[in-house]
């Protein structure tokens, strides 16, 4: 059986991914890593772990460990740096290696990649969109990831200059780590947007699509969850015969029957997606709507997907897909 470690399992993004391979049939945990609960037995994190998990170590003797595959839920400058070992697949949840230039990390991302010339090892993987090229596999970012579902198999079908993104996510898409904006006090009963157009998704989304779009991230007063809204300048239903093309035997995304529209409520708790298509009456306009959980899809979700299929395996094993949520 293969076996798999985590760096930074203590983050959310580290903890759903824990969380997933406690229920994968394939993968074998050997190593959990965290610079703030190194020597704490794994029910540290959580009361409800059992003493069959292996005890947090430091995140560097969790990626000397052997694991046949890695997962990196660290900060995106500390994944950076990191030196991937050689025979081991590595998927990287950070932005660290989502954009293949160097040279735009300093305006980005707030710091010069320190390996500037391993970039190109990297593969960015959307499953949906590419397979991943192991063993370097780099995990889209949430955003990123809901924006591309909805809007990479109709590129070529849209306007360019009229694309626009107006996407909201739960206080969770922030990490752990405190911080003023995530304070009960300014989440609760509270939508704000930030990082109005200079948000590090911006490039990563233009990477793939080959165009610029207009992208506003909004802070929503929930744990979990993301919905993206795409405006664009198309025919709404070349899109939708486009995406049914796309998505037509996905267990993972699923394109909503005409007039549906896609829920938070729905997809939070799962690795799962959902798409609708819709025209605007008044102006013509093609909308485009998906639906993700940050932290499933949007993270560790596809990042057991993206190591699923780096290790052969069957694409879905570990996920949160099928069930009825109330």
């Amino acid at each position: 059986m293969p076996t798999a470690a985590i760096l930074g399992a203590a983050g959310y993004a580290g903890q759903e991914t824990l969380d997933r391979l406690l229920a994968h049939p394939a993968l074998e945990l050997v190593a959990l890593g965290s610079e703030s609960l190194a020597g704490e037995p794994a029910a540290a994190l959580d009361v409800r772990l059992n003493g069959h998990l292996p005890a947090f170590v430091p995140n560097e003797e969790a990626l000397a460990a052997g694991a046949d595959v890695v997962f990196v839920c660290l900060g995106h400058e500390e994944a950076a740096a990191l030196a991937p070992p050689a025979g081991t697949i590595v998927v990287d949840l950070s932005g660290a290696h989502r954009l293949a230039d160097a040279a735009l990390y300093p305006t980005w991302y707030g710091f010069e990649h320190p390996r500037p010339d391993e970039l190109a090892r990297w593969s960015y993987s959307v499953p949906e969109l590419g397979q991943p090229e192991p063993p370097l596999v780099s995990n889209p970012g949430c955003y990123a990831t809901a924006a591309l579902l909805a809007l990479a198999p109709i590129a070529d079908l849209l306007e360019p200059g009229s694309v626009v993104i107006d996407a909201k996510s739960g206080v969770s898409g922030a990490g752990r780590s405190l911080k003023a904006s995530s304070h009960a006090g300014f989440v609760l009963e509270n939508v704000s947007p930030y990082r109005v157009g200079s948000h590090q998704h911006a490039p990563e989304i233009a990477e793939v699509l080959g165009f610029p779009v207009c992208f506003v991230p909004h802070l929503l007063p929930v744990r979990r969850g993301l919905l993206a809204t795409c405006y664009a300048h198309a025919d709404a239903l070349r899109l939708r015969e486009r995406l049914d093309e796309a998505y037509t035997g996905s267990d993972v995304v699923r394109l909503l029957p005409d007039g549906a529209a896609p829920e938070l409520a729905r997809v939070q708790g799962t690795d799962a997606a959902e798409i609708g298509v819709f025209s605007d009456r008044a102006t013509g306009k093609a909308i485009v709507v998906c639906a993700l959980d940050n932290l499933g899809k949007g993270a560790a979700g596809q990042a057991v997907q993206n190591a699923n299929l780096a290790l052969g395996l069957d694409e879905t094993a570990g996920l949160r897909l099928l069930g009825v949520l109330v």
